[in-house]
């Protein structure tokens, strides 16, 4: 589904390059499930990024269903990422000025999806993560764990052939932790591709493969 080739990814500071992502290759799947692991520092969130098409590599291959995103300009990086990806931010980034129900909607009205089939989905949203009395709220009215919770609709509201998740059960409790967890486990199974970054043991096996990330490189 797809594959980074000979990926790098560095900031230079006069003339000096600090690599984030130092060579980097890696396939994964379609249906997978993959979990990235290691410490602070080690890449795991710009490798994330890169992969949604959110930052690009100063060198080398990305393919994603056989397209060469590394060619791609912002314009179709953008497009392609609001059709097949769903991205979970470790900081949330809701928009201020949308209520819960408008964030969650947001990647159909992307996809042009038909006001009937919007609201359906929304409304079940808000029914499985039992946050139907704040679909009014805006995000700077909710709590840490609520604006998780509508990342994480809003990240699978379009139905994307991907989802990127950034410690995705990080602002929640250990039971919405678990919760969110079996969400990403069943549609996985229904055959979403899944990558996550976790720090987690217990949530990294829910994946069925793990890459360790250590100073940008594969260990």
């Amino acid at each position: 589904m797809l594959q980074l080739r000979g990926a790098f990814k560095f900031y230079s500071n006069n003339f000096v390059k600090t690599y984030v992502l130092n060579d980097i290759n890696i396939d994964v799947e379609k249906g997978e499930f993959v979990t990235v692991m290691g410490p602070s520092g080690a890449g795991k969130s710009t490798m994330l990024y890169i992969l949604g098409m959110l930052d690009t590599l100063n060198d080398g291959e990305y393919f994603y269903k056989e397209q060469p995103v590394h060619k791609f300009n912002e314009k179709q990086r953008t497009n392609l990422h609001r059709v097949e990806i769903g991205f979970v931010f470790q900081q949330y980034h809701l928009i201020d000025d949308l209520t819960v129900y408008e964030n969650i909607e947001l990647p159909m009205l992307y996809q042009k999806k038909s006001a009937k089939e919007r609201k359906s989905r929304v409304c079940d949203l808000l029914d499985k993560f039992r946050i139907v009395g704040k679909k009014d709220l805006f995000p700077y009215q909710l709590s840490g764990g609520q604006q998780q919770l509508v990342g994480i609709a809003r990240a699978i509201a379009g139905k994307p052939s991907l989802i990127l998740a950034d410690e995705p059960t990080g602002n929640l409790n250990s039971e919405q932790g678990t919760e969110i967890m079996e969400l990403f486990s069943k549609l996985n199974k229904e055959g979403t591709t899944i990558i996550q970054v976790t720090h987690s043991e217990e949530k990294a096996n829910y994946g069925n493969r793990i890459i360790n990330l250590l100073d940008g490189r594969i260990v």
